[in-house]
């Protein structure tokens, strides 16, 4: 045996189950992600990477700030004069910073990067209008409103959530009043310039945002429908490869069985290959059993009850079989489940319960399906299963897997009954 496969570390196989491991690791999920929770989480990388390159550009201003502040000139401009100054400008560095350090938590993070870049926005409003002269709309900090409408609509796509920035406009307009100063002609065209702007950066941004989370959706649902159409190709060549090759090794079972049984002559013998032809044919059914519910052409409902009187037919337990409710649609291995549970309450209540009689129920509720075989036999307790016995064992993990409910209910002289449900599918 090569050594390098036998300690299974550079196969392709695990360089593949490695690198999804790290992905997975990386994103926080689950190795049954579903497509909604894969787009949540794109969702957020993305708002993650938005809102780091946000603080970037707060690190740029902040600087820039700095440096007005040491010039006497651009302080006493914008009335950045005394204490009350630096402690603005270190409150802003303060909550930029623990804005930074809360911009992984996916609510907190949005919150907290809403409030700091709306704090943002008033104060930049206070400086633009704040000057004597030439302040408000005549300000050369006017333009950078239209910065933070790019960021809002970059970092929350909802006209709710733009609003902010739209309104700062209207706002310097009405505080440029309030002070008295006069619009002018050509403060009234700066005005509906940069509404003009705001409005061309909104409806660029949100709506190349949507056309990007709309194609995002359509590649994570394409590649569930691709994961999905090779596991059922992969199913449909196991399927035709286990019909052409074990299928066709128990029919000529079965008849060199019955060729067999034609010759021999003593009793003894001709029980046993009755008995080895039995257990090939049970065998070859159960094939055709599984084949078509690989192939996904099994019906649950006349599955169970052709078992039922099969089973009936072999071993002479009387087996009454009762449906209920209209067929649901289940997932291959929920059917899978529900045979198999029906198999081995069966089988228990001939081996180990002596039962004369069963009662076996299927029931389809609106969103779930529920599996009852009750028994005449002499019982037993549940929470003393013999060593070696994992029929209970492996009934409570079929359940487990696929989120249903398993109850054994039972007790010495009393007979048992076996209840199991399980979720349908949402058509």
């Amino acid at each position: 045996m090569n050594p390098h496969l036998a300690l299974g570390e550079e196969t392709p196989a695990n360089d593949l189950r490695a690198r999804v491991r790290e992905v997975l690791e990386r994103r926080k999920l689950t190795d049954s992600v579903s497509a909604e929770q894969a787009t949540a989480s794109w969702e957020q990388d993305r708002f993650v990477a938005r809102a780091r390159a946000l603080f970037y550009a707060r690190m740029m201003f902040l600087t820039l700030g700095l440096l007005i502040l040491a010039v006497p000139a651009w302080s006493g401009y914008f009335g950045l004069t005394g204490p009350f100054a630096f402690v603005g400008y270190f409150t802003m560095l303060l909550y930029s910073v623990a804005n930074l350090l809360v911009i992984d938590h996916p609510r907190a993070g949005r919150w907290v990067t809403y409030t700091t870049l709306c704090l943002d926005l008033t104060i930049t409003v206070v400086l633009i209008v704040k000057p004597q002269v030439g302040g408000g709309l005549q300000s050369p900090l006017l333009a950078t409103q239209l910065l933070f409408t790019t960021l809002f609509s970059i970092l929350y796509p909802k006209p709710l959530a733009i609003l902010p920035p739209l309104l700062a406009l209207p706002i310097t307009t009405r505080l440029d009043l309030l002070l008295n100063r006069s619009v002018t002609a050509v403060e009234l065209l700066t005005l509906l310039w940069y509404l003009a702007l705001n409005f061309i950066i909104v409806y660029v941004l949100v709506y190349l945002n949507e056309r990007e989370a709309t194609a995002h959706r359509e590649v994570v649902a394409l590649q569930g429908d691709l994961k999905e159409l090779a596991v059922v190709e992969e199913r449909n060549r196991l399927a035709r490869e286990i019909h052409d090759g074990l299928g066709a090794s128990l029919s000529s079972m079965i008849i060199q069985a019955e060729y067999i049984l034609n010759l021999a002559r003593e009793d003894g013998l001709r029980s046993e290959i009755r008995e080895l032809k039995a257990t090939a044919e049970e065998s070859i059914e159960e094939l055709r059993r599984n084949l078509r519910m690989m192939r996904e052409d099994f019906e649950l409902a006349q599955g169970l009850e052709d078992y039922a009187k099969t089973f009936r037919e072999r071993t002479g337990l009387d087996i009454r079989f009762e449906r209920t409710g209209l067929p649901r649609k289940l997932s291959p291995d929920a059917q899978l489940a529900l045979f198999r549970i029906l198999q081995e309450s069966l089988s228990n209540a001939v081996k180990h319960a002596e039962a004369k009689s069963v009662q076996v129920r299927l029931d389809f509720s609106e969103d779930r399906v529920h599996l009852i075989v009750r028994d005449d036999g002499k019982g037993f307790d549940p929470a003393r299963t013999p060593r070696g016995h994992y029929g209970l064992l492996n009934m409570r993990e079929r359940a487990m897997k696929l989120g249903g409910q398993l109850i054994v209910d039972s007790t010495p002289g009393a007979g048992a009954q076996v209840a199991f449900s399980l979720p349908c599918l949402q058509s």
